[in-house]
């Protein structure tokens, strides 16, 4: 007579049960982080209202408290077993790391200063277990930072900005002259990266018909007029 020995499955379903939990709880944590981060990108937003005024101030302390405890729950070496949980949440907080960095310095903020926001190192070579950041959310952020670029490029016109766009321009040209030279096996990534060539598009139109309308030149006769202006005055 054939027998089922039901501790095995009992056994099984504490384990799922236990699964079952942890999920929970990253998710819970996920969640907290996708908050801070939503709040983040509502005040570095402002900068579109205002394109020609001061960088919104925003720090990465609170991002920093979420992701750690996020990774207080991952049990060693089971990192790429729930990576996916929090995979789009980490890519924000890096664009916003990416987007102020552009916004104070107008280039591409460096690996080293990710880690120092977030907290957490980033996996150049695929060779870490632990917890960190992966080099293709990095990726992730820096095309973001191509869509809000050429976005800004537009409101800068709009606010009488005529030269942040023949400077994003040229940033963007750069940037995406990088991403050329990556082979991209991530269908996701690479579907991203080819919007790419729209946002650049996009900018170079803007360019074109600030050159056709001779914003540019009437841009620099107006600041030229108003050096004039101070030096009269001051003499």
């Amino acid at each position: 007579m054939s027998s089922v020995d039901l501790t095995f499955f009992g056994d099984i379903q504490q384990s799922l049960e236990q699964e079952y939990n942890r999920k929970d709880e990253i998710r819970v944590k996920v969640r907290e982080l996708e908050r801070t981060c939503r709040k983040l990108v509502a005040t570095l937003d402002l900068i579109h209202s205002n394109p020609i005024g001061p960088v919104p101030e925003i720090t990465f302390t609170e991002v920093q408290q979420h992701v750690k405890e996020l990774a207080a729950l991952i049990p060693d070496n089971e990192f790429y077993k729930y990576c996916d949980l929090w995979s789009r949440q980490i890519q924000q907080a890096i664009f916003l790391v990416v987007f102020k960095h552009y916004l104070e310095k107008e280039e591409l903020v460096q690996i080293p200063a990710i880690e120092e926001a977030i907290g957490y190192k980033v996996d150049l070579d695929n060779s870490m277990n632990e917890f960190h950041i992966q080099l293709e959310d990095v990726l992730h952020a820096y095309i973001s930072l191509v869509n809000e670029l050429s976005r800004l490029a537009i409101n800068a016109v709009t606010a009488g900005d005529y030269k942040r766009p023949l400077r994003l321009s040229s940033f963007l040209a750069r940037l995406s002259a990088g991403f050329q030279l990556l082979n991209l096996k991530n269908d996701a990534l690479r579907k991203r990266f080819d919007s790419i060539k729209y946002d650049v598009k996009k900018i170079e139109e803007v360019v074109y018909d600030i050159s056709l309308r001779g914003l540019q030149k009437d841009d620099e006769d107006n600041e030229q007029s108003k050096k004039k202006a101070k030096l009269s005055h001051n003499e």
